[in-house]
Formats: structure tokens, C-alpha cells, sequence
């Protein structure tokens, strides 16, 4: 099982950009996923959640009314739509998901993505 992100770049203060999380793999299902970001010198801090129906999010105090996760569970991909991003919002930012293994021997486990850097200038 692999997550890979994309959608990292450089944006400036007040603009928006759109990351993606895609697992791939096989014998598996998809449960809870996550976006979690570590700037340089802090601890990797939880952006935002969302449950494997996609019914429930959790987003951090600080990017609440700017981010919005999302999920497409056809292609196994989750989405963080940044918006009015901050030079403080300027980190990587990895993906994270809980997996079912669905043959067996069956078992729960966590994977993490690679990072992707989002870097906002002011």
C-alpha cells in the first residue's frame, strides 16, 4: 500500500491551492484519512480528518473557514482545498490513512505519505 501526495507548490499570501492524497495497492480498504503538515523546527500537527464514509471532518482551530477535506472513495483519493493561505500555513504536509486489510491474515494498520511542500509567501 502507497499514499502519494501532490498539489504542492508556491502560492502567495491569499491564494489557494489544492492537494491530493491517492492510495494505491491492492487487498486493502480505505478507512479514516487524515492531513497532518510539519513546519521547520515544530512538531507534525494534525490539519484535518475525515472518516471513510466521509460523513465527519475535524479541521484544526487554525485553518477553520480556509480548508475543507474531502474524499473520493471510487478512486481512493482525499483532497485538502486550501484557501486564503497564510505564510504560516507554509510546511510539508503529509497524508495519512488507516487501513483494513481485507484478506488474510486480516489486520488494521497506518500508512503515511511522502510530503508535499506548500510554501506561502507574503
Amino acid at each position: 500500500v502507497q499514499l502519494v501526495e501532490s498539489g504542492g507548490g508556491l502560492v502567495q499570501a491569499g491564494g489557494s491551492l489544492r492537494l491530493s492524497c491517492a492510495a494505491s495497492g491492492s487487498t486493502f480498504s480505505l478507512n479514516a484519512m487524515g492531513w497532518y503538515r510539519q513546519a521547520p523546527g515544530k512538531q507534525r500537527e494534525l490539519v484535518a480528518y475525515i472518516t471513510s464514509g466521509g460523513g465527519s471532518t475535524n479541521y484544526a482551530d487554525s485553518v477553520k473557514g480556509r480548508f475543507t477535506i474531502s474524499r473520493d472513495n471510487a478512486k481512493n483519493t482525499m483532497y485538502l482545498q486550501m484557501n486564503n493561505l497564510k505564510p504560516e500555513d507554509t510546511a510539508v504536509y503529509y497524508c495519512n490513512a488507516d487501513f483494513t486489510r481485507t484478506t488474510p491474515p486480516f489486520f488494521d494498520f497506518r500508512s503515511w505519505g511522502q510530503g508535499t511542500q506548500v510554501t506561502v509567501s507574503s
